[in-house]
C-alpha cells in the first residue's frame, strides 16, 4: 500500500468515525428527550394515583363522617321526642299551678 492509499483509508475511517460520533450524540439527544418525557408521564401518573388515593380516602371518610352524623341525629331526635312528650305532661302541670296561684292571689286580693 502507498502512502496515499493509507491517507485515503485513515480519511475514510476519520469520516466513518465522524459519522459515528454524530450518530452517537443525536442517538444520546434522542435517549434524554425520551427518558425526561418518561420520566414527566410517570411523574404525572404518579400525582394522578396519589389524588385518587387521596380522594378515595377522603369519600371513605366522609361516608363514615355521614353514617356517624345520622347515628347522632337519630339518638338526638329521639331525645328529643322524649323530652317534648316529658314537658307536654309537665306544661299541663305548669298551667294548672299557674291558674291555682292567680287564682288565690285573686282570692287574697278580694
Amino acid at each position: 500500500m502507498s502512502r496515499t492509499d493509507i491517507l485515503s483509508e485513515i480519511k475514510k475511517a476519520e469520516t466513518e468515525a465522524d459519522a459515528k460520533v454524530e450518530k452517537a450524540e443525536a442517538d444520546r439527544k434522542i435517549a434524554v428527550a425520551e427518558a425526561r418525557r418518561d420520566s414527566v408521564k410517570r411523574i404525572q401518573d404518579a400525582e394522578a394515583e396519589m389524588r385518587s388515593n387521596h380522594e378515595s380516602t377522603i369519600d371513605a371518610e366522609q361516608r363514615v363522617l355521614d353514617e356517624k352524623r345520622s347515628e347522632l341525629l337519630a339518638v338526638g331526635e329521639k331525645d328529643a321526642k322524649a323530652i317534648e312528650k316529658s314537658s307536654a305532661k309537665k306544661v299541663k302541670k305548669v298551667n294548672d299551678f299557674l291558674i291555682e296561684e292567680f287564682e288565690r292571689t285573686i282570692n287574697v286580693t278580694s
